[in-house]
């Protein structure tokens, strides 16, 4: 099994050197990297050359989207089997001799890995990951719970076959476009499942206002996906809007009666996931911040998924890009 890495990259030379670099430093060094990068300013073509001796690597620069470059990466690939990374993630060392030992033992056509934090990583971005991946906000779903149905591949840890890749054309330029592939070969009848020792650390360079609009795009992609892959509704999607509208009710009783207790639901959950991330990142500013990340990734989800539902402003736009595709 030959593995092809495929990464696009957009104004990122500097994170682009972290992940070569984690390429480099992989115990098992049979595959090759293919960069997609976009047109832009701070390009990475120099900071690929300096490891021309040290990985099997080819750079590309086109100016299309994303999931356009993805797609043109994979027919540039020589390789059976393609490995899907952000450009902001960090490999561990043993990832590639995981996913190979894996894939040996139980086979699947697709895969998904869970994301982590390193020891490196800054209190932000530290705190936006426990929001991520916590039972208290996602349900888990990113943090590698092994129990897990209808488990969808992320793009940031992602990889599958050529066959796959063939069948299905890869991925669609829209939001969401990772889990609406992850959808399609499910629909395709191949074989999907979550290696959950094959980690990333993905650090996500991202400030408190671009946190809330990631998640905001996350919420209304859900309404497109729904509408795409009829039946894939899950009554789960509605608890970032249900928790957000409970917010507002609660907030809104306290003060037209003047008691705050009906706040206290409100403080019960803001101190279980203080109590939570504590335990995990044993950091009380962590911990603090992670009750700001935790309301910005449901309010964000849960407002963008609103939005959408009543608007449809978002699925149209995806609706005309997809029709033309």
């Amino acid at each position: 099994m030959k593995f092809s890495i495929i990464v696009p990259v957009y104004n990122r030379s500097e994170e682009i050197n972290e992940f070569l670099n984690s390429l480099k430093n992989q115990t098992d060094k049979d595959f090759e990297v293919i960069i997609m990068e976009g047109t832009c300013v701070d390009t990475c073509k120099s900071v690929v050359e300096n490891y021309s001796n040290s990985l099997n690597i080819k750079y590309f620069e086109e100016n299309t989207g994303r999931s356009t470059r993805r797609n043109h990466g994979m027919a540039y690939a020589s390789g059976d089997y393609f490995l899907l990374f952000d450009s902001d993630c960090i490999i561990p060392p043993h990832y590639i001799s995981v996913v190979r030992d894996s894939l040996s033992k139980n086979y699947l056509d697709c895969f998904g890995g869970p994301d982590n934090a390193d020891d490196t990583f800054s209190t932000l971005q530290l705190a936006i990951n426990y929001s991520m991946t916590s039972i208290m906000t996602t349900g888990g779903i990113r943090g590698g719970r092994k129990k897990m149905k209808n488990f969808m591949p992320r793009a940031f840890n992602m990889g599958f076959s050529k066959e796959v890749f063939e069948k299905t054309n890869g991925y669609r330029e829209m939001i969401g476009e990772d889990v609406d592939l992850s959808m399609r070969i499910k629909e395709a009848g191949f074989s999907v499942g979550l290696i959950s020792n094959a980690f990333v650390f993905h650090k996500r360079r991202i400030s408190l206002k671009g946190f809330f609009k990631q998640v905001n795009t996350f919420g209304k992609a859900r309404i497109l996906l729904s509408s795409l892959h009829p039946g894939s509704f899950k009554i789960m999607h509605l608890l970032p809007s249900c928790f957000f509208l409970g917010n507002v009710f609660l907030l809104l009783l306290s003060i037209i009666f003047c008691n705050a207790l009906f706040l206290l639901p409100l403080l019960i959950y803001v101190l279980l996931i203080f109590c939570e991330s504590l335990i995990k990142n044993k950091n009380i500013n962590i911990a603090l911040l992670s009750i700001v990340t935790s309301y910005f990734q449901l309010f964000g989800y849960g407002i963008g998924y609103l939005d959408e539902f009543f608007t449809r402003r978002a699925s149209k736009k995806n609706a005309e890009s997809l029709y033309r595709q």
